[in-house]
């Protein structure tokens, strides 16, 4: 059964080597598509490609322009090829304009010594944790199944400043979907801006730059299945219009699969 999410992702070679996609009005957010759908489709142009060695390792998407509903040509070309790792380049262009560019890179995995440094914290089952009420503010959080734990957004607006940032919850595509390396890089973006937990303030944002670091390969990840996954958020800094945040994502075995790191424009 194809989902919505293979219908946002899905990619259409071209005569010239280019691939044209469309963006999703399921996947759409407050101003234009949700950043991990786009960050998903960017990365999708890499993994469509023949020559591609290996799987995603690390993965950066800039964000330069709104990307605007409608179709968007995706480009993606290797830079470097090595005996073990690939260097790629992507983008999204709309009207001959670049809006999103990416850097890529590919690597055969080795059987070798494996450890997990960042431990899953203590949680309760996901079954255990509220299930989400409500259809949500912007169509792309139907798309998730989000059980929070902890740090949801303030209940009252009132720009108070709060201690820190956390969240903790489990989280799935909705409806389920096994599990792959361009839904895993959507779902390292399902966290509200640290900076609304923060201030207590909606204030307008915009992600600029979103790193991601699989530590799954596809095997891991289809044993993973349809599960959910534990993702863990928090902001580091905020000042002069910019905050970073940091977040992982963990299978319900503890087995870290994803961290990333982004730096979000807000305006104050």
């Amino acid at each position: 059964m194809e989902r919505d999410f293979d219908r946002a992702i899905a990619l259409v070679r071209q005569d010239d080597g280019s691939l044209l996609g469309h963006t999703s009005p399921a996947y759409a957010n407050m101003v234009g598509p949700f950043g991990g759908m786009i960050a998903a489709q960017v990365l999708n142009a890499v993994l469509r490609q023949p020559d591609r060695l290996g799987e995603p390792i690390a993965v950066t998407v800039n964000f330069c322009a709104a990307l605007a509903e409608g179709p968007y040509t995706a480009v993606a070309r290797a830079l470097r090829t090595n005996r073990s790792t690939q260097h790629w380049f992507a983008e999204l262009r709309q009207e001959g304009q670049t809006m999103i560019t990416a850097t890529a890179v590919t690597a055969v995995r080795r059987a070798t010594w494996a450890a997990d440094e960042q431990r899953m914290p203590d949680a309760p089952a996901p079954e255990q944790c509220p299930a989400p009420q409500g259809r949500g503010f912007v169509a792309w959080l139907q798309r998730y199944e989000m059980r929070l734990i902890d740090g949801a957004l303030p209940v009252a607006w009132d720009d108070a400043e709060l201690p820190h940032s956390i969240s903790r919850l489990w989280v799935r595509d909705a409806p389920p979907r096994p599990l792959d390396h361009a839904a895993l890089m959507a779902l390292c973006d399902v966290f509200f801006p640290r900076v609304w937990l923060r201030r207590a303030t909606r204030v307008p944002v915009g992600t600029v730059s979103m790193t991601v670091y699989f530590h799954a390969d596809a095997e891991r990840l289809a044993a993973t299945g349809d599960d959910y996954l534990f993702a863990q958020a928090r902001g580091q800094g905020f000042r002069g219009g910019y905050f970073d945040q940091t977040a992982q994502l963990w299978n319900r075995r503890g087995e870290l699969l994803a961290t990333t790191h982004q730096v979000v424009y807000y305006k104050s």
